[in-house]
């Protein structure tokens, strides 16, 4: 069989040493510039590949193409792969192909990283064999050519389900969905919410769905899509005959055979939206059969995601809070929904179809100033210009962290939740991050 793999990142190089490690006979194409570090490894494995573009006369001869999720669906070569009828596959359906681990797979539009990292965490307390790969760290395929694992935890996005064929994890999450990526979903709100919702469409009535009972759109999906697959709800808002909720200063799981309950104020992680995200990821740990105590410890000494919420540093009585990962607007309003003091709101960068008027109102209460980093704010000044006093334009992270101690008072918060993509003036969002870190602290 010909495999070939377009893409020369984690994912792509997974694919493709995978692919190698089978016995098939595979090449990587990508069209832009590989990293050293991957051609390094491509070389290594004596796996052949190109860069900085596509022979598309070797990508057409393939019998079956592996495509990196940073690729855009609308892209001609994906196009033209599509119109021969050659399978497309994303890496994760690829690797589906090849083990009989246990997945579970989570997805939504926020909290994806930190609730996949907090559900490793819970196992692997617990003493399971357990990996986390997906969109963190060493890709899912790769990890399966070099140990086979019991259990594979996946944070999964869209751009990954739009390319599944057989994929099916045994515990499926959709945590929220709020509009993200349209400009890739025809800017619309549904269909995007349709590719998330293919987490579930090849389970079977041996598998489980956890879903937010909170979430308008999903609940509006579930009245129309039918799911074979257990379905687990949970809500912040309502208390629940089964699933897991939160009632006064407890959250509890109520389902057949489980019953646990845990103080919040135990709870690590701080933030509304980290309570669900608890929520979400223990009544995964119940369906694998982890102990009460077990979670609770694992959720009592889980320690909050890199760029995702994280505090960086308190400089003359400022703290500075790295959220770096906040590429769209709700998950901006959860970080301006957890802040307990006046805020400085870093914002901005690559807009994907961005509606402001959703934290409108939050960024009237919470937000002092607002300081935009891009090269293009126009749709954020133009939007806030009337809604606050202190609005502030820069396109380079040193004179936004500048302009921001210059504004910043004692007993303020200097907030980076840009609620946009990286790419117009970092290489992804972990660059953005270490950015503002490296300029707050110097």
């Amino acid at each position: 069989m010909k495999i070939v793999v377009l893409g020369g990142g984690e994912s792509g190089f997974g694919a493709a040493y995978l692919a190698k490690k089978k016995g098939m006979k595979v090449w990587l194409s990508d069209r832009g510039k590989i990293k050293d570090h991957y051609k390094k490894l491509l070389a290594e494995h004596n796996i052949p590949f190109e860069e900085n573009g596509h022979d598309e006369e070797r990508v057409m001869d393939a019998d079956w193409v592996i495509k990196s999720p940073g690729i855009p669906k609308k892209s001609p070569i994906i196009e033209k792969i599509k119109q021969k009828g050659i399978r497309l596959s994303s890496e994760i359906e690829f690797g589906f192909e090849f083990t009989q681990a246990k997945i579970i797979a989570v997805t939504g539009s926020n909290g994806k990283t930190t609730t996949a990292s907090l559900i490793y965490h819970i196992l692997k307390e617990d003493g399971k064999h357990v990996a986390l790969a997906g969109n963190i760290g060493k890709s899912f395929a790769r990890q399966l050519a070099d140990e086979g694992f019991d259990y594979y935890v996946l944070e999964v996005s869209s751009f990954q389900l739009d390319d599944i064929q057989n994929f099916r994890p045994y515990i499926s999450l959709l945590l929220n969905l709020s509009p993200d990526h349209l400009d890739q979903y025809n800017y619309n709100y549904e269909e995007y919410a349709l590719a998330k919702f293919r987490i579930t469409e090849n389970q079977e009535n041996d598998n489980y769905f956890i879903y937010n009972k909170d979430d308008k759109m999903s609940r509006t999906l579930l009245e129309k899509i039918e799911i074979k697959a257990k379905k687990i709800p949970f809500s912040l808002n309502k208390t629940l005959e089964n699933g897991g909720y939160v009632q006064g200063k407890k959250m509890k799981i109520r389902e057949k055979n489980i019953n646990f309950s845990m103080n919040v104020e135990d709870l690590n992680l701080v933030g509304r939206h980290n309570i669900a995200n608890s929520l979400a990821a223990s009544v995964a740990g119940k369906i694998l059969n982890i102990n009460n105590e077990s979670i609770r410890n694992s959720l009592m000494t889980f320690q909050a995601v890199p760029h995702r919420l994280e505090p960086i540093a308190e400089l003359d009585n400022v703290l500075y809070i790295n959220d770096s990962k906040a590429t769209n607007v709700n998950a901006a309003y959860y970080a301006l929904e957890s802040m307990s003091r006046p805020t400085i709101w870093i914002t901005g960068g690559t807009d994907k179809g961005n509606d402001y008027s959703e934290i409108e109102t939050l960024v009237k209460k919470k937000v002092k100033a607002i300081v935009c980093l891009g090269l293009d704010n126009d749709k954020i000044v133009n939007f806030f210009r009337d809604k606050k006093k202190f609005i502030y334009s820069t396109s380079n992270m040193k004179d936004c962290v500048e302009i921001c101690k210059s504004v910043a008072q004692s007993g303020d918060t200097v907030l980076l939740s840009p609620a946009c993509a990286s790419f117009d003036l970092f290489e992804n969002y972990q660059d953005r991050g270490e950015q503002f870190r490296q300029a707050v602290i110097g």
